[in-house]
């Protein structure tokens, strides 16, 4: 058996196991390839980091370096959707000098 030093990502074979929502069907693992099909199909991602209400007057007067409170606190788990539906919570961190997201939790269901 090699080393993990001597494999190579191409050597390895990504399953994905896929959830049909029927109670007859245990979900079924699938390899990366048989859904290559999807694999080009845009998906639209955010991660919420707070929200507020405000009226149009008072985002009118909103200049730059305004500081505008949300709702959450800091430190405290944001949002990660996928084409508007509730997927994962996760934490924000920086790569370098970018700023990530770590997902810390799956969302079944996009309950909120």
């Amino acid at each position: 058996m090699p080393s993990t030093d001597d494999v190579e990502l191409n050597d390895l074979t990504p399953s994905i196991t896929i959830d049909t929502g029927d109670d007859d069907d245990e979900g079924q693992t699938r390899s990366a390839g048989e859904l290559e099909a999807v694999f080009d199909v845009p998906v639209s991602v955010s991660a919420v980091l707070g929200k507020t209400a405000m009226e149009v007057s008072q985002l009118l007067k909103l200049a730059r370096g305004a500081v505008v409170e949300l709702d959450r606190k800091v430190g405290e788990a944001i949002d990660i959707y996928v084409n508007d539906r509730l997927v994962a919570r996760g934490e924000v961190v920086l790569v370098e000098d970018r700023l990530g997201i770590t997902m810390t939790e799956i969302v079944k269901g996009g309950q909120a």
